[in-house]
């Protein structure tokens, strides 16, 4: 067999279509996801069990526990689904994963997803040239689904041939015979295997042929599909790899899920693969190791003309020894099935009840890259609305706060992208941040709205009503300081671009406007954070907003004459007072907040 460079381009560009199918499939979620999908999936994942058993239905349904795992993390990029939710649906992932196990014990073939990925895109192409954007969003969805499951076909067939040729592995059968050590070994190969080929079930496949052949005992065999366990983690990380933090700590709960499962199934592998030897007997009358008893008792030539393809030119004899060989064939097949249903049902019966553990694990595991949370996230209103609509809306309260806090550190982000060196890699690190921000600031923006307009859906006083309806009002004009932020990182991109330089007088003014800005932003922030809002407070906004503009009409007339006696080109004072304005703006929806919230108390 050989294995070329070609191949291994292919190999690397059938990643790129995976983590491209990935993306847009992602992103294509994100737009067209709004209340009713979330509440969908928030049903189905109301406790450990439901979640549990969503990942069973699911995986058993599409014959992939890759497919499930890999749409959990999309989910959970998306905001969809929470750390917590997306361990439960795969823990029962891992156990709807085995009744692919049990086709290809009983009719040697599985569903092949890849195969509707043409079709698949046929169907969005209407979508695509919709115009109505949220079906334009579904087809983004439906082709980066069907990408992903090209990509992890493509991903199948790009690496070297080990599942058409396990005559590659069979000089492994001088390494089965050392207790133990030989379990730890084949486990480690059942692990790379699975890794190499992208599927747990091409891996089953190549232990049963590898065990019906003879190479290995049963017991081997069963060390294997453990190492499958652990392999099989490598779809959901490869998913993670351009997904955000919280889909990075899924997929490594995934990992950890499988790891610790196998440690603990090794204490007792030995009695565990007994007891499985012993039900295989019961329920069929054959033990598991029979086949291997069977094959040491016979020649190698009596073997190889008894396990042919075809039975012609076999005596009476020989045809009654490949019924009995093939019988035994079936129940390796069904012990490892077994084994491995088993296995994986006790352990989500193990697990199940430290859910909690795994994510404070992979939270401390897998940190944030910068002290600030840099993913969309809803803390307070994630999980729906509450029982009374006074709580609910007092949740909303929190949730527009902390989206007040985001906003502070994007504009934080505007100041230090200011300072930077253009042109260097931390400016363009800066920028890449504010974009990602600017983006979960309209994210957030509807949301809230959302969840708001569902509590004023509910019942509610005329008062209430009136609080909503302030509250609304707040988030609107966070979300229009977070493009104003976003307006004063692209006049300095545009800045750049046109190679225009900044004396020293325009950068200190441009600081002095920032700082009255951050105070206005400050004191919002404080308020939005009070239960009670004093009127010194309310004045300070006020005062602060008319520092602002009297400092923006000061540098304009200054700006004017700046220019006529030469101190600056006139670009240069273009760009200057682009900034100067949209600050002015951005003080201006400061106060439009903090009036909100006036109204909003008044009701109270």
């Amino acid at each position: 067999m050989e294995y070329t460079f070609f191949d291994f381009l292919t190999l690397i560009g059938s990643l790129g279509l995976f983590l491209y199918g990935m993306k847009v499939m992602s992103e294509g979620l994100q737009k067209v996801a709004g209340d009713r999908l979330r509440g969908i999936l928030t049903a189905m994942t109301t406790n450990r069990v439901t979640g549990v058993l969503t990942g069973v239905l699911i995986t058993a349904l599409i014959q992939s526990s890759s497919a499930t795992t890999v749409m959990v993390v999309s989910f959970v990029n998306a905001g969809l689904l929470s750390l917590t939710q997306s361990v439960s649906v795969i823990m029962g992932a891992n156990v709807g994963t085995t009744v692919t196990a049990w086709i290809i014990s009983i009719f040697g073939f599985k569903v092949n997803i890849s195969l509707f990925a043409i079709p698949l895109i046929g169907l969005a192409i209407p979508f695509i040239f919709s115009g109505n954007s949220r079906r334009r969003s579904w087809g983004e969805f439906i082709i980066g689904f069907a990408f992903l499951f090209m990509g992890l076909e493509f991903l199948k067939n790009s690496v070297p041939d080990i599942q058409n040729n396990p005559e590659i592995l069979s000089f492994l059968t001088e390494y089965t015979n050392m207790g133990y050590l030989s379990v730890l070994l084949f486990l480690l190969i059942g692990t790379i295997v699975t890794i190499v080929v992208q599927s747990s079930s091409a891996t089953m496949a190549i232990t049963l042929i590898m065990c019906s052949k003879g190479w290995i005992s049963f017991d081997i065999a069963a060390a294997m599909v453990l190492g499958e366990n652990i392999g099989t983690t490598i779809t959901a990380n490869l998913a993670a790899l351009s997904a955000n933090v919280s889909a990075k700590r899924a997929a490594f709960a995934h990992f950890m899920f499988n790891i610790f499962g196998v440690c603990w199934m090794l204490i007792l592998f030995f009695p565990f693969t007994h007891f499985i030897g012993f039900l295989v007997k019961e329920l069929t009358g054959g033990s598991p190791t029979d086949l291997m008893t069977f094959i040491q008792h016979h020649s190698p030539a009596v073997v190889n003309r008894i396990s042919a393809e075809s039975a012609a030119g076999l005596s009476a004899d020989e045809l009654a020894l490949r019924a009995q060989y093939q019988g035994m064939q079936v129940t390796v097949s069904y012990a490892l099935s077994l084994f491995h249903t088993v296995f994986n049902i006790l352990n989500v019966l193990v697990m199940i009840w430290v859910v909690n553990l795994y994510v404070k694990i992979v939270t401390r595991v897998i940190k944030l890259k910068h002290s600030d949370d840099e993913e969309f996230q809803l803390k307070f209103i994630s999980g729906g609305m509450l029982s009374t609509s006074e709580l609910s809306l007092l949740q909303a309260k929190k949730e527009i706060a902390l989206y007040g806090q985001r906003t502070q550190r994007m504009f934080g982000m505007v100041k230090d992208l200011v300072h930077e060196k253009e042109g260097s890699e931390t400016f363009s690190k800066i920028y890449s941040r504010i974009e990602k921000y600017e983006k979960i600031s309209d994210r957030m923006e509807l949301e809230i709205a959302a969840y708001l307009n569902q509590v004023a859906d509910g019942r509610l006083s005329y008062d209430g009503k009136l609080q909503v309806s302030a509250m609304l009002t707040m988030t609107t004009e966070i979300e229009s300081i977070g493009d104003s932020c976003f307006h004063l990182a692209r006049t300095v991109i545009r800045k750049q671009e046109a190679k225009v330089e900044f004396n020293e007088g325009i950068e200190k003014d441009i600081d002095l406007m920032f700082k009255l800005v951050s105070e206005a932003l400050d004191n919002m922030n404080l308020i939005l954070d009070k239960n009670d809002m004093a009127e010194s407070d309310l004045n300070k906004s006020y005062n602060k907003e008319m520092e602002i503009n009297n400092f923006r009409n000061q540098l304009r007339m200054e700006n004017i004459e700046n220019i006529n006696s030469k101190k600056y080109e006139y670009q240069s004072g273009i760009y200057f007072m682009d900034i100067i304005s949209e600050c002015e703006k951005l003080g201006d929806y400061v106060v439009n907040v903090v009036e909100a919230v006036k109204e909003k108390r008044r009701m109270n």
